[in-house]
Protein backbone atom coordinates (compact mmCIF):
# COMPACT_ATOMS: atom_id res chain seq x y z
CA UNK A 1 0.00 0.00 0.00
CA UNK A 2 2.87 2.66 0.63
CA UNK A 3 3.38 2.42 -3.06
CA UNK A 4 0.30 3.23 -4.19
CA UNK A 5 -0.04 5.92 -1.58
CA UNK A 6 0.49 10.13 -2.13
CA UNK A 7 -1.00 11.65 0.87
CA UNK A 8 2.70 12.21 2.66
CA UNK A 9 3.20 14.39 -0.42
CA UNK A 10 3.48 18.49 -0.17
CA UNK A 11 -0.62 19.28 -1.38
CA UNK A 12 -1.92 15.94 -1.07
CA UNK A 13 -4.83 15.20 1.12
CA UNK A 14 -7.09 11.97 0.46
CA UNK A 15 -9.24 13.69 -1.88
CA UNK A 16 -6.54 14.86 -4.33
CA UNK A 17 -5.00 10.98 -3.61
CA UNK A 18 -8.45 9.37 -4.64
CA UNK A 19 -8.58 11.55 -7.40
CA UNK A 20 -4.66 10.22 -8.67
CA UNK A 21 -6.19 6.77 -8.08
CA UNK A 22 -9.27 7.23 -10.21
CA UNK A 23 -6.53 8.41 -12.95
CA UNK A 24 -4.95 4.88 -13.55
CA UNK A 25 -2.22 5.67 -11.14
CA UNK A 26 -1.23 2.84 -8.85
CA UNK A 27 2.44 3.17 -8.01
CA UNK A 28 4.65 6.65 -7.78
CA UNK A 29 6.47 4.53 -10.84
CA UNK A 30 3.27 5.44 -12.55
CA UNK A 31 3.78 9.15 -11.87
CA UNK A 32 7.41 8.97 -13.31
CA UNK A 33 6.36 7.40 -16.20
CA UNK A 34 4.21 10.60 -17.22
CA UNK A 35 0.54 8.93 -16.74
CA UNK A 36 -1.61 12.06 -17.05
CA UNK A 37 -3.63 13.18 -13.91
CA UNK A 38 -6.28 16.11 -13.63
CA UNK A 39 -3.60 18.82 -11.97
CA UNK A 40 -1.56 21.77 -12.84
CA UNK A 41 1.84 21.20 -14.88
CA UNK A 42 3.01 22.78 -11.31
CA UNK A 43 1.34 20.03 -9.21
CA UNK A 44 1.97 17.64 -11.30
CA UNK A 45 5.97 18.80 -11.05
CA UNK A 46 5.93 18.84 -7.62
CA UNK A 47 4.28 14.96 -7.56
CA UNK A 48 7.31 13.53 -10.12
CA UNK A 49 9.91 15.12 -7.46
CA UNK A 50 7.54 13.43 -4.21
CA UNK A 51 7.75 10.00 -6.01
CA UNK A 52 11.63 10.47 -7.17
CA UNK A 53 11.72 10.71 -3.23
CA UNK A 54 9.77 8.48 -1.90
CA UNK A 55 11.35 5.70 -4.38
CA UNK A 56 14.37 6.93 -2.48
CA UNK A 57 13.38 6.65 0.58
CA UNK A 58 11.96 3.34 0.24
CA UNK A 59 14.98 1.98 -0.78
CA UNK A 60 17.07 3.16 2.04
CA UNK A 61 14.99 1.47 4.20
CA UNK A 62 13.57 5.05 5.57
CA UNK A 63 10.61 4.66 7.58
CA UNK A 64 10.83 7.94 9.23
CA UNK A 65 10.86 9.81 6.48
CA UNK A 66 7.55 8.41 5.58
CA UNK A 67 6.45 9.10 9.36
CA UNK A 68 7.03 12.27 9.51
CA UNK A 69 4.98 13.02 6.50
CA UNK A 70 1.65 10.59 6.89
CA UNK A 71 -1.32 11.92 9.56
CA UNK A 72 -0.84 8.79 12.42
CA UNK A 73 -4.42 7.32 11.22
CA UNK A 74 -2.62 6.38 7.79
CA UNK A 75 1.25 5.59 9.50
CA UNK A 76 -0.88 1.60 9.05
CA UNK A 77 0.75 1.94 5.60
CA UNK A 78 4.45 1.64 6.87
CA UNK A 79 4.12 -1.77 7.99
CA UNK A 80 4.90 -4.35 5.35
CA UNK A 81 7.57 -2.19 3.98
CA UNK A 82 9.60 -1.78 7.41
CA UNK A 83 8.17 -5.31 9.57
CA UNK A 84 11.71 -7.02 9.87
CA UNK A 85 12.97 -3.86 11.73
CA UNK A 86 10.46 -3.36 13.81
CA UNK A 87 9.88 -3.52 18.13
CA UNK A 88 6.70 -3.71 19.33
CA UNK A 89 6.43 -1.84 23.10
CA UNK A 90 4.87 -1.54 26.30
CA UNK A 91 5.97 0.04 29.54
CA UNK A 92 4.53 -0.11 33.19
CA UNK A 93 4.94 2.53 35.86
CA UNK A 94 4.00 3.51 39.05
CA UNK A 95 2.05 5.85 37.54
CA UNK A 96 0.99 8.56 34.98
CA UNK A 97 2.86 11.35 35.49
CA UNK A 98 6.85 11.10 33.94
CA UNK A 99 8.31 13.76 36.68
CA UNK A 100 7.02 11.83 39.87
CA UNK A 101 6.78 7.91 38.85
CA UNK A 102 9.05 5.51 37.42
CA UNK A 103 9.52 2.75 35.17
CA UNK A 104 9.03 -0.61 36.47
CA UNK A 105 9.04 -2.83 33.32
CA UNK A 106 9.27 -2.65 29.71
CA UNK A 107 8.59 -5.70 27.67
CA UNK A 108 9.85 -6.02 23.84
CA UNK A 109 8.88 -7.79 21.29
CA UNK A 110 10.52 -7.82 17.69
CA UNK A 111 9.23 -10.88 15.96
CA UNK A 112 11.85 -13.28 17.02
CA UNK A 113 12.67 -12.46 20.74
CA UNK A 114 10.96 -11.48 23.44
CA UNK A 115 12.81 -8.94 26.02
CA UNK A 116 11.87 -7.59 29.12
CA UNK A 117 13.64 -4.97 31.28
CA UNK A 118 13.14 -4.32 34.92
CA UNK A 119 13.93 -1.43 37.07
CA UNK A 120 17.03 -2.08 39.68
CA UNK A 121 18.16 -4.97 37.09
CA UNK A 122 18.52 -4.14 33.76
CA UNK A 123 16.05 -1.43 32.88
CA UNK A 124 19.17 0.78 31.25
CA UNK A 125 19.73 -1.71 28.92
CA UNK A 126 16.53 -0.49 27.22
CA UNK A 127 18.31 2.70 25.87
CA UNK A 128 20.92 0.38 23.61
CA UNK A 129 18.22 -1.89 22.69
CA UNK A 130 15.46 0.54 21.64
CA UNK A 131 18.39 1.97 19.44
CA UNK A 132 18.50 -1.30 17.17
CA UNK A 133 14.97 -0.57 15.36
CA UNK A 134 13.68 1.86 12.44
CA UNK A 135 10.26 1.21 14.32
CA UNK A 136 8.06 0.66 16.61
CA UNK A 137 4.54 -0.58 16.84
CA UNK A 138 2.38 0.62 20.37
CA UNK A 139 -0.78 1.02 21.84
CA UNK A 140 -1.35 5.05 23.07
CA UNK A 141 2.84 4.84 23.02
CA UNK A 142 2.87 8.41 21.18
CA UNK A 143 0.76 9.68 24.06
CA UNK A 144 2.06 8.19 26.89
CA UNK A 145 4.84 5.21 27.08
CA UNK A 146 7.20 6.75 24.04
CA UNK A 147 7.17 10.13 26.27
CA UNK A 148 7.62 8.70 29.42
CA UNK A 149 10.86 7.01 27.80
CA UNK A 150 12.31 9.70 26.52
CA UNK A 151 11.86 12.02 29.97
CA UNK A 152 13.10 8.77 31.51
CA UNK A 153 15.90 7.84 30.39
CA UNK A 154 16.97 11.29 28.95
CA UNK A 155 16.71 9.99 25.19
CA UNK A 156 15.18 10.90 21.40
CA UNK A 157 13.40 7.74 20.15
CA UNK A 158 14.17 8.16 16.55
CA UNK A 159 11.94 4.72 14.85
CA UNK A 160 9.34 5.61 13.07
CA UNK A 161 5.97 4.91 15.06
CA UNK A 162 2.88 3.70 14.57
CA UNK A 163 0.45 3.75 17.43
CA UNK A 164 -2.56 1.16 17.09
CA UNK A 165 -4.66 3.62 19.29
CA UNK A 166 -4.72 5.62 15.88
CA UNK A 167 -4.98 2.80 13.63
CA UNK A 168 -8.04 1.34 14.96
CA UNK A 169 -9.83 4.67 15.77
CA UNK A 170 -9.61 5.39 12.40
CA UNK A 171 -11.81 2.56 11.52
CA UNK A 172 -14.47 2.95 13.73
CA UNK A 173 -12.68 0.59 16.83
CA UNK A 174 -12.27 2.53 20.12
CA UNK A 175 -11.53 1.95 23.56
CA UNK A 176 -7.99 0.43 25.42
CA UNK A 177 -5.82 -2.45 24.46
CA UNK A 178 -8.06 -5.23 26.41
CA UNK A 179 -11.47 -3.85 24.97
CA UNK A 180 -10.35 -4.41 21.72
CA UNK A 181 -8.13 -7.52 22.11
CA UNK A 182 -12.08 -8.51 23.12
CA UNK A 183 -13.34 -7.17 20.06
CA UNK A 184 -10.91 -9.65 18.23
CA UNK A 185 -11.63 -12.29 20.40
CA UNK A 186 -7.96 -12.81 21.95
CA UNK A 187 -7.44 -14.65 25.41
CA UNK A 188 -5.12 -13.43 27.90
CA UNK A 189 -5.21 -17.14 29.91
CA UNK A 190 -4.32 -16.53 33.18
CA UNK A 191 -3.61 -13.02 33.09
CA UNK A 192 -6.84 -12.31 31.93
CA UNK A 193 -8.62 -9.24 33.70
CA UNK A 194 -5.40 -7.50 34.87
CA UNK A 195 -4.75 -4.05 33.95
CA UNK A 196 -2.32 -1.13 34.26
CA UNK A 197 -3.69 -0.36 38.24
CA UNK A 198 -3.02 -3.92 38.68
CA UNK A 199 0.33 -3.93 37.58
CA UNK A 200 1.64 -1.47 39.56
CA UNK A 201 -0.15 -3.03 42.92
CA UNK A 202 2.18 -6.07 41.83
CA UNK A 203 5.32 -4.30 41.69
CA UNK A 204 4.34 -2.76 45.02
CA UNK A 205 4.32 -6.50 46.08
CA UNK A 206 7.35 -7.37 44.62
CA UNK A 207 9.35 -3.90 46.28
CA UNK A 208 7.45 -4.13 49.73
CA UNK A 209 8.08 -7.93 50.08
CA UNK A 210 10.90 -9.27 47.76
CA UNK A 211 8.20 -11.38 46.15
CA UNK A 212 10.06 -12.63 42.77
CA UNK A 213 5.97 -14.45 41.88
CA UNK A 214 4.36 -10.59 42.35
CA UNK A 215 7.34 -9.75 39.68
CA UNK A 216 6.58 -12.48 37.55
CA UNK A 217 3.52 -11.86 37.28
CA UNK A 218 3.81 -8.31 36.23
CA UNK A 219 6.37 -9.63 33.63
CA UNK A 220 3.48 -12.34 32.02
CA UNK A 221 1.07 -9.38 31.52
CA UNK A 222 3.81 -6.93 30.34
CA UNK A 223 4.99 -9.72 27.39
CA UNK A 224 1.33 -9.94 26.80
CA UNK A 225 0.43 -6.42 26.15
CA UNK A 226 3.73 -6.35 23.79
CA UNK A 227 3.81 -9.61 21.56
CA UNK A 228 -0.07 -8.80 21.39
CA UNK A 229 0.82 -5.88 19.40
CA UNK A 230 1.74 -7.68 16.29
CA UNK A 231 -1.36 -9.40 15.37
CA UNK A 232 -3.52 -6.58 16.36
CA UNK A 233 -1.07 -4.78 13.79
CA UNK A 234 -1.81 -7.21 11.15
CA UNK A 235 -5.39 -7.44 11.86
CA UNK A 236 -5.95 -3.71 11.84
CA UNK A 237 -3.59 -3.62 8.16
CA UNK A 238 -5.51 -6.37 6.99
CA UNK A 239 -9.02 -4.09 8.14
CA UNK A 240 -7.81 -1.00 6.40
CA UNK A 241 -6.88 -2.38 3.10
CA UNK A 242 -10.65 -4.03 2.91
CA UNK A 243 -11.00 -0.01 2.43
CA UNK A 244 -9.27 0.03 -1.01
CA UNK A 245 -10.66 -2.80 -2.92
CA UNK A 246 -9.06 -1.27 -5.89
CA UNK A 247 -5.51 -1.98 -5.21
CA UNK A 248 -6.46 -5.47 -4.99
CA UNK A 249 -3.87 -6.19 -2.04
CA UNK A 250 -3.57 -9.04 -0.05
CA UNK A 251 -4.19 -9.77 3.43
CA UNK A 252 -1.30 -10.40 5.63
CA UNK A 253 -1.47 -14.09 7.63
CA UNK A 254 -1.60 -14.04 11.37
CA UNK A 255 1.35 -15.30 13.34
CA UNK A 256 2.41 -17.49 15.58
CA UNK A 257 2.76 -15.73 18.86
CA UNK A 258 5.66 -16.80 20.93
CA UNK A 259 5.12 -18.33 24.33
CA UNK A 260 5.06 -16.37 27.05
CA UNK A 261 8.62 -16.87 29.26
CA UNK A 262 6.54 -15.83 32.44
CA UNK A 263 3.38 -17.23 34.36
CA UNK A 264 0.89 -15.20 36.01
CA UNK A 265 0.48 -16.57 39.50
CA UNK A 266 -3.63 -16.63 40.84
CA UNK A 267 -2.55 -17.17 44.11
CA UNK A 268 -0.62 -13.83 44.39
CA UNK A 269 -3.40 -12.34 42.29
CA UNK A 270 -6.12 -13.29 44.55
CA UNK A 271 -4.07 -12.60 47.31
CA UNK A 272 -3.77 -8.72 45.82
CA UNK A 273 -7.23 -8.83 45.24
CA UNK A 274 -8.54 -9.86 48.76
CA UNK A 275 -6.21 -6.58 50.01
CA UNK A 276 -7.62 -3.97 47.17
CA UNK A 277 -11.10 -5.32 46.80
CA UNK A 278 -12.26 -1.65 45.16
CA UNK A 279 -9.63 -1.88 42.23
CA UNK A 280 -9.06 0.93 40.07
CA UNK A 281 -7.37 2.04 37.27
CA UNK A 282 -4.75 4.98 36.52
CA UNK A 283 -4.31 4.23 33.42
CA UNK A 284 -7.19 2.65 30.34
CA UNK A 285 -4.45 1.84 27.61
Amino acid sequence: MLERTFCHLKGIGAASEAKIWESGVSHWKDILAGIEIPFSSAKVNELEKGCSESLDRLEKCDPVWFAERLPASDQWRLFPHFRKNIAYIDIETTGTDSHSCDITTIALWNGHDVKTYVQGRNLYDFEDEIAKYSMIVSFNGKCFDVPFIEKYFGIKVKAAHIDLRFVFRSLGITGGLKGIEHYFGMDRGDAEGLDGYFAVLLWNEYEMSGNDKALETLLAYNVLDSVNLENLMIRGYNLHIERFPQHDLKPLPEVLEPLNPFKAHLDVVDSIRRRYPSGGAFRSF
